[in-house]
């Protein structure tokens, strides 16, 4: 019995990506091309259920060969914690509303499908047949290329600045599902913190691990103080297995936790998860004044330097939580990456005093 619902787009399971399902992606874009045959390269489980698809067919070079689809996670853990937020529906509608006028180099997209009830599906051109080669969490950056990326997390910044606030066009962004995820975070806030902490041991300094509980207990409160800087439109996941790079500039990848949000918070989860803590520690005040350099040559001006470095301080609390999160929950994140990302994460928070910039 089919699982594909009334929508013939949306699947659940990579066994229902026949050529009957690919034929129906082609149609969207080219009724005379016929799919010939589909196979399976790959099937990777995590947030979702990420598949490399290869698709033979007789249609122009446009149409790709390579596809990269996203469907709900096949591991239940995941799936339970991604559900309710409905991350996958929220990258489907990034695709359908808002990508064309985001300025970052992003995977272009052929299918995103998402229906209350039904499930949601993302079909993506694979990044690597246009010679892309797509980041791992584990990934250790250089300075140059940090600075690649701000400027690029600049642009996306500076294009919404202070542009979301009461525009219908954006309220999405903000709405019940965003405000669903946040209670759910504070809900599960304490129980997900200890058992993060528990798992990680020695990779969080024994010291973060009491404020790190108070942050927890307090984490309405945190998020209060957390949204009070200049909104725009974030990406809120830019670790470095969220990156791409193509001709040796660098491109986001995974869209979900897309939300309103203040800018310099993208450039704290960037820096602490993909810098080796010695390179970020000795650089990061250079990177956080390149950001605001980048943004006043996009038109962004009157950015105080010391009123954006403890902005970026109390930031650094997030990629911290996300990932003793991501460990709590696990089958999220390869675990040798996890750990690697904690391990950056905590030095990030330790070396920036973060529980002191909340003031909680």
């Amino acid at each position: 019995m089919s699982l594909l619902f009334k929508h013939p787009l949306i699947a659940h399971h990579p066994d229902q990506l026949t050529v009957k399902w690919a034929q129906q992606v082609v149609n969207q874009h080219d009724k005379r091309t016929n799919v010939k045959q589909v196979k399976i390269i790959s099937v990777d489980i995590g947030t979702t259920t990420r598949i490399r698809l290869q698709v033979s067919h007789n249609g122009p070079n446009s149409l790709p060969k390579q596809w990269f689809i996203k469907i709900p996670s096949l591991s239940w853990r995941a799936r339970v914690i991604t559900a309710l937020p409905r991350l996958l529906h929220t990258e489907a509608r990034f695709y359908n509303e808002l990508a064309d006028s985001t300025p970052t180099t992003k995977p272009k997209v052929l299918a995103a499908n998402s229906f209350l009830a039904r499930g949601s599906t993302l079909v993506l051109h694979n990044i690597s047949e246009q010679g892309a080669i797509p980041g791992l969490p584990s990934d250790t950056l250089t300075i140059e290329q940090a600075q690649q990326m701000i400027e690029l997390l600049a642009s996306l910044h500076a294009r919404f600045w202070n542009k979301t606030h009461n525009n219908a066009k954006y309220n999405w962004l903000a709405g019940p599902v965003r405000k669903l995820e946040d209670h759910l975070g504070t809900a599960l806030a304490v129980p997900l913190m200890k058992r993060g902490l528990n798992k990680a041991g020695n990779l969080v300094p024994t010291a973060l691990h009491t404020p790190a509980i108070q942050y927890a207990h307090q984490r309405r409160r945190a998020m209060r103080f957390l949204a009070q800087g200049t909104q725009t439109i974030v990406h809120h996941d830019c670790h470095p297995g969220n990156l791409f790079w193509h001709n040796n500039k660098p491109g986001l990848l995974d869209w979900q936790m897309v939300r309103m949000g203040e800018g310099i918070s993208d450039i704290a989860y960037f820096l602490a998860t993909s810098l080796e803590p010695a390179t970020r520690k000795a650089n990061e005040i250079q990177l956080i004044n390149h950001y605001t350099k980048t943004l006043a040559k996009k038109g962004i001006k009157n950015i105080h330097s010391d009123q954006i470095l403890q902005r970026y301080r109390a930031h650094l609390i997030y990629p911290l939580e996300a990932m003793l999160v991501t460990l709590a929950v696990g089958d999220m994140m390869d675990l040798e990456a996890n750990h690697l990302l904690i391990k950056r994460a905590a030095a990030a928070v330790k070396d920036n005093n973060t529980f002191a910039e909340l003031t909680l």
